[in-house]
């Protein structure tokens, strides 16, 4: 028990740290960003970004969280799994880059609204066989509950990525907005590449690779698909749901009377500038729940419930302590810490309208760790699905009442408030029913 208790702690306080050191980074680039292409080429980006988010969830196909899952229970080959699931993983995503080419015309000019977006949703279907390479070798390291090469994979590779955006992205700002922005995409194609050749590196040095190991092995991907089925059919309801967001936004806004430009310049204000200083904490939570689904696997294969509540606890008490001091923090001042990082004012009112009801979604994270390593991500799907369908309902609706973007925030409260507490709900059930 004591062990379990110490790789817990210690693998939690590594992502801590990695997440930290990743989040500055992260919110260093997105200052670059800003600078460069102003809060227009933003808004522009943050239209965007949930296709991006929706792809890059298929294109994943939930791998790297069911490779952590099996890797932690110790049932299995390990090497087999990670590296039969390679061939398979790349196909499919070569054909769903033939498809987002396909697409392409379509979701720009018709669901998005903006022809300036075709490009960038071209750059999309490029970057996704590196961004599901690299993703497969985390989950590997996940499962072994080794947490610093996955640190130090994403602090490289964030690092490549600001240094590419700064060289490559002002020339290309020179012929146009479009360009720029379809840089900010590619840029991921190398720094995914580096990301993949440092986890690769951290692999144990006797391992030895056969044939028979690249081809995939129908056991393993049956194994693997089994629990990731369930875990990506979650995440890509959550993507739908995030997808459609910004084009059921703008439409029932541009029917009350707002213009598109105003819309999207507004909601890349909220997600570009206003949610990112709010997501903070989550680099806190998400490290306590990475840390969690590896020995809450093997808990739970050994039926060892009290232990699982007592890390459920634990990681609910931490997420919500560090969420409501950065919070409170934030409050007191918004428009400081948006001039400071963004050099804009915008979005402190839309800052201080959301925050408090945020502090439930820092606790998603852990709650939604222990129904994938219970094996229940089922239910997290149907919690997911119940909340964006309110959501989706709630942004039409209330965008037809001529609020501007609140009707966006109510919508957006009220989602992270029944997904949180449904995700309660079925923990406790679950874990008394054990």
């Amino acid at each position: 028990m004591f062990l379990k208790k110490e790789r817990f702690l210690t693998s939690a306080l590594i992502l801590m740290i990695g997440g930290l050191i990743t989040k500055v980074l992260g919110m260093l680039i997105k200052i670059v960003m800003t600078r460069i292409i102003g809060i227009d080429g933003i808004g522009l980006y943050t239209i965007i970004f949930p296709t991006f988010a929706l792809f890059m969830t298929i294109s994943q196909l939930g791998f790297p969280i069911a490779i952590s899952k099996l890797v932690a229970e110790e049932k299995h080959n390990n090497k087999s799994i990670v590296f039969s699931v390679i061939p398979f993983s790349l196909i499919f995503n070569i054909l769903l880059m033939i498809v987002i080419f396909m697409i392409a015309p379509v979701l720009a000019r018709d669901l998005l609204r903006d022809e300036r977006a075709y490009y960038p949703i071209l750059a999309i279907g490029l970057v996704l066989p590196f961004d599901s390479m690299s993703a497969i070798f985390r989950g590997y390291f996940f499962g072994r509950g080794r947490m610093v090469p996955h640190v130090v994979s994403n602090v490289v590779e964030q690092v490549v990525r600001l240094i590419l955006i700064v060289i490559t992205v002002p020339s290309l700002l020179d012929k146009s907005l479009v360009y720029a922005v379809t840089g900010l995409i590619l840029v991921n194609i190398v720094s995914e590449l580096i990301s993949a050749i440092v986890l690769i590196l951290f692999m144990p040095r006797n391992i030895r690779l056969y044939r028979e190991d690249v081809v995939p092995n129908k056991k393993n991907i049956r194994s693997v698909l089994n629990v990731a089925i369930p875990t990506t059919a979650g995440r890509i309801i959550g993507s739908i749901g995030y997808f459609f967001e910004p084009i059921i936004l703008t439409s029932s806004l541009v029917m009350a009377g707002y213009s598109s430009n105003y819309v999207i310049r507004e909601y890349g204000v909220i997600e570009g500038f206003v949610m990112p200083l709010l997501m903070l904490p989550s680099f806190f939570t998400m490290a306590i729940s990475s840390a969690l689904v590896p020995i809450i696997s093997k808990a739970h294969a050994d039926g060892n419930i009290s232990y699982i509540k007592r890390k459920l606890k634990q990681a609910i008490g931490l997420s919500l302590a560090i969420g409501i001091l950065v919070t409170g923090i934030l409050m007191i001042n918004p428009s400081f810490f948006l001039k400071a990082i963004y050099n804009s004012n915008h979005g402190s009112l839309y800052l201080r309208s959301i925050a408090p009801f945020l502090l439930l979604y820092y606790i998603q994270a852990p709650l939604a760790a222990i129904l994938q390593s219970m094996g229940k991500a089922n239910l997290m799907m149907y919690d997911n699905l119940c909340g964006i369908f309110i959501r989706s309902v709630l942004i039409f609706g209330l965008s037809l009442l001529k609020i501007g973007l609140y009707g966006f925030l109510i919508a957006m409260i009220v989602n992270v408030v029944i997904v949180t507490v449904l995700h309660f709900i079925h923990v406790k059930k679950e874990l008394a029913s054990s």
